[in-house]
């Protein structure tokens, strides 16, 4: 049987030209996590991929505050 690891894609590097909105989350995350810009973005990326995945499923996207309201997300 075949490791997880091996089954994984190898990884790749990107070249790309972030808005300036994307430059100033990333860098926000940044200084709020204390990742990486490279983290950050890896898990951005995974977490919009999750959420399509859940949303092409028929699913809405949530968020509950701590008063318990709720709000749908909307991703154009």
């Amino acid at each position: 049987m075949a490791s997880v690891k091996s089954r994984l894609p190898a990884n790749e590097r990107y070249s790309v030209t972030l808005v300036p909105p994307a430059v100033e989350a990333i860098n926000k995350l940044v200084e709020a996590t204390g990742l990486t810009k490279t983290d950050v973005i890896n898990r951005a990326v995974q977490v919009y991929a999750f959420l399509e995945e859940r949303m092409g499923e028929g699913n809405d996207v949530v968020l509950r505050s701590p008063d318990g309201e709720y709000e749908r997300v909307h991703i154009v």
